[in-house]
């Protein structure tokens, strides 16, 4: 097991930056998540520590070592792919083997490396099959076991769970999580969906356009997001982002953030921000509702119990704590106080 360095690391394709100066290290043992939107470079980054993309300008290292000219195969990290690439032909052991066996790892090490991955993985009753005799999520679990097996340094998860439905993807991002923390090894995991970083991670970095927006840990990304794309890009259903001179909370040059399970009903107190706004839709999740209103000409959203009888076309009272409204400034996006500079 080692760390994980991106110093100050670019890649340009032409005349396109697809990674812009990306800035950071990754301890031995973390499980980090890199998410954000298509495009944004969180690919690009793995492949470049992967050893599938050469570097533009600066350094990669995996514990004290700089990689930058080493091949894949000499890296000692073990990359999990969205597909999972298995040899139709051969059984789950065999496939589980390749590898080492291209190593050339003994018999008996080969033997002993797969029958342990088989074991956590609970792969032991398939390990004859073929892949065609197995689930999605029994597939996965085999491509993750050829990671295992190497005894890498590093995992690199490259959206891992894609191919699989909603239900399992829940069931095995769980049987990830549980099999990193067994084995205690540092893990990169790249994903579109903010709901598998947020579940996931130790800690999240948020890429945009190739620019590392914001690392933390999950809770802080969420209650104290850098910017307005952070702020929007993490938590679901998304921030609302009103102007603040709308709410009379700021100057035209202010956006207010809100999150839709922060909004209550009713009129508050003083240490509440109340407005009026019009019900255009509810929709009804079971154990809560989204409404979506217009809030004199501009959309917001809503997330309350069912308990709330709320009627299309009624104008309704919300309400929303002080201490959970966010400011940002509009021209570029960044955060500033969180509490308003008018109450």
């Amino acid at each position: 097991m080692a760390a994980i360095t991106f110093d100050h690391v670019s890649k340009r394709f032409g005349e396109a930056l697809a990674v812009d100066d990306l800035d950071l290290h990754v301890p031995d043992g973390e499980f980090l998540v890199l998410v954000g939107p298509s495009g944004c470079g969180k690919t690009t980054a793995l492949r470049m520590l992967a050893g599938l993309e050469s570097v533009s300008e600066g350094n990669i290292l995996i514990g004290d070592r700089v990689v930058n000219e080493l091949s894949p195969g000499e890296r000692d990290i073990a990359m999990v792919f969205q597909s999972y690439a298995l040899y139709p032909h051969m059984s789950v052991f065999d496939n589980l083997a390749f590898g080492l066996r291209n190593l050339k790892v003994g018999r008996v090490e080969v033997k002993r490396r797969v029958e342990e991955a088989a074991r956590v993985l609970e792969l032991e009753p398939l390990v004859g099959r073929k892949p065609r005799q197995l689930s999605g999520g029994q597939r996965q679990r085999v491509a993750l076991g050829r990671a295992i097996v190497r005894e890498p340094s590093g995992f690199l998860m490259d959206e891992p769970l894609s191919n699989l439905d909603a239900e399992l993807r829940v069931q095995t991002r769980a049987e990830i999580l549980k099999l990193q923390r067994r084995l205690g090894t540092t893990t990169m995991y790249v994903t579109h969906d903010q709901i598998e970083a947020m579940t996931m991670g130790d800690r999240i970095a948020v890429m945009r356009d190739g620019i590392l927006q914001q690392i933390g840990p999950p809770a802080t990304l969420y209650s104290e997001p850098a910017n307005t794309f952070v702020a929007r890009f993490i938590g679901s259903p998304a921030m609302n982002l009103l102007p603040a001179a709308l709410l009379e909370l700021g100057g035209d040059d202010q956006l207010v953030g809100v999150r839709p399970e922060h909004i209550d009903f009713g009129v508050g107190d003083s240490s509440r921000v109340s407005f009026e706004a019009k019900i255009e839709v509810v929709e009804y999740l079971g154990d809560e509702q989204l409404i979506h209103a217009d809030l004199r000409g501009h959309a917001l959203l809503a997330k309350v119990p069912i308990e709330f009888a709320i009627r299309p076309s009624s104008v309704a009272t919300f309400n929303v704590p002080d201490e959970k409204l966010h400011f940002f400034d509009g021209p570029n996006g960044a955060a500033v106080r969180r509490r308003h500079p008018c109450r």
